[in-house]
């Protein structure tokens, strides 16, 4: 495995500094850093929408938790 180490690194920063430097690959990297953008946007809708959620699951929870109440002769 030790005899890759230097052909594999030698590929990935050769891929790198094509994507760097040519038109088409700057400009996926431009697309991508406005879609991550837009995306963080997305994120805090699902995030708002999760958090709603487990709230509400709490709550059913805690009225489960209420209405089982304490039984002492079940520990017996």
């Amino acid at each position: 495995m030790r005899r890759w180490y230097v052909p594999l690194t030698v590929l990935g920063l050769g891929s790198i500094g094509v994507v760097l430097l040519s038109e088409r690959g700057r400009n996926a990297l431009r697309e991508f850093f406005a879609r991550f953008g837009q995306a963080s946007e997305t994120l805090e809708e699902w995030s708002s929408d999760l958090r709603h959620e487990l709230s509400s699951i709490e709550a059913t929870l805690d009225r489960i938790a209420d209405s089982l109440g304490p039984h002492p002769e079940m520990g017996r």
